[in-house]
C-alpha cells in the first residue's frame, strides 16, 4: 500500500516546512537552512535553491502561482513561481510565523503564529487588511472548512478556536485537548474537522456542531502534522515519536505505521511536516533528521 521509494539528502539542519509546487512533479522544502529548495518528483532529485531568505522558515503554502514563505522573523515572502522572483514580503507579525492559508473565495491570505496573533491580507495588492489578538502566546496551525466559512486555529493553550470567515467573530471554542494544538484539517468530505496535539492523540469534531466523535491515541509524542489524501479516503499522521501512521478517513482505522522501531524505512528523527503529491501518488515528510523522504502509494 505505501512503500519507500527515495529519500533526497541535501539539507544541513532540521526542516519544518513542505508544499507542492503550482507544477505536478515538483515540491519545496525549507527548515533552518536559509534557503526554499526545490526538487523533482520526476528524477527523485535536487533542482534548485528557489529563494534565499533571512531566517528559518516555519511554513510554506502554495496558491495558484505564488509560493508563500513564513519566517521565525515574522515576515512573509510572497514568490512567484512563473516570474521566479519575490513579489512582496508581508510585514505586521513580531515573532515567527507558523502557518499561513488562503481563502480563496475572500481573495486573502490568513496568517497567524508565536505571537497569537491572526493577519488577514489582500490577495490582490498583499495590503493588510484585519488583524485581532487570539491568544497571548502561540496560535500553531491554521484550517479552512471546506465552504471557507470558519477558520479553525488550533492554540497552545490546548483549545481550538473556530471564527466565522466573513467577520472574524469567534463562533466555538473546543476543549479536549491537555496540551498545545499542533496540526488541524477539515476532512475532504465536510463531516469533520480532526486535530492533533502534543498529548499524542486525534480528536475528531464532528461537523456543523463540532461535537467531540472521537479520539484516538494516536502516536507515543506530539502529533506533528495530518495529511487527507485528495482522493481516497487515507489520512496519514506524523509525530515527533519518528513514525508515520495511515489511518481510513471513515472508520479510523490504523492500516501502516512506518517506522524504523517497526524495521520499516522511516526517519530517525522528529517529522515535522508531511504533504501528498497533488496527485497522490507519493507521500513527502521530513524533520529534524535532515531528510526528505517519498513514499510511494497505491490503493
Amino acid at each position: 500500500m505505501i512503500t519507500h521509494l527515495h529519500t533526497l539528502s541535501g539539507h544541513q539542519n532540521p526542516i519544518y516546512a513542505l508544499a507542492n509546487s503550482n507544477k505536478e512533479d515538483a515540491f519545496f522544502s525549507a527548515g533552518n537552512d536559509k534557503g526554499v529548495v526545490e526538487w523533482s518528483l520526476n528524477t527523485m532529485s535536487f533542482v534548485k535553491i528557489l529563494v534565499p531568505v533571512q531566517s528559518s522558515v516555519y511554513a510554506l503554502h502554495t496558491y495558484q502561482d505564488l509560493l508563500f514563505i513564513a519566517q521565525r522573523s515574522g515576515l512573509i515572502m510572497v514568490f512567484d513561481l512563473l516570474e521566479q522572483k519575490v513579489k512582496a514580503t508581508l510585514s505586521f507579525h513580531q515573532k515567527g510565523v507558523f502557518d499561513v492559508k488562503t481563502i480563496e473565495h475572500k481573495h486573502e491570505i490568513i496568517t497567524t503564529g508565536e505571537d497569537g496573533t491572526v493577519a488577514v491580507w489582500s490577495l490582490k495588492d498583499f495590503s493588510l487588511l484585519y488583524n485581532f489578538p487570539v491568544i497571548q502566546n502561540t496560535v500553531r496551525t491554521i484550517a479552512i472548512s471546506n465552504n471557507e466559512k470558519e477558520v479553525a486555529l488550533g492554540c497552545k493553550d490546548g483549545i481550538i478556536r473556530v471564527y466565522n470567515s466573513d467577520d472574524y467573530v469567534l463562533i466555538k471554542e473546543l476543549a479536549g485537548h491537555k496540551f498545545a494544538v499542533t496540526a488541524l484539517q477539515y476532512s475532504p468530505n465536510g463531516t469533520y474537522l480532526i486535530s492533533g496535539s502534543r498529548d499524542a492523540q486525534l480528536k475528531v469534531w464532528g461537523l456543523p456542531d463540532y461535537n467531540l466523535k472521537e479520539s484516538v491515541p494516536a502516536h507515543m509524542f506530539s502529533v506533528y502534522a495530518i495529511a487527507f489524501h485528495p482522493t481516497l479516503p487515507y489520512f496519514a499522521t506524523c509525530s515527533q515519536d519518528k513514525s508515520i501512521k495511515l489511518w481510513d478517513s471513515e472508520s479510523f482505522k490504523l492500516y501502516k505505521i512506518l517506522s524504523l522501531e517497526k524495521n520499516t524505512p522511516g526517519h530517525f528523527h522528529s517529522i515535522n511536516k508531511m504533504i501528498w503529491s497533488r496527485n497522490g501518488k507519493y507521500l513527502i515528510s521530513t524533520g529534524d533528521d535532515r531528510q526528505v523522504m517519498v513514499w510511494e502509494f497505491t490503493a
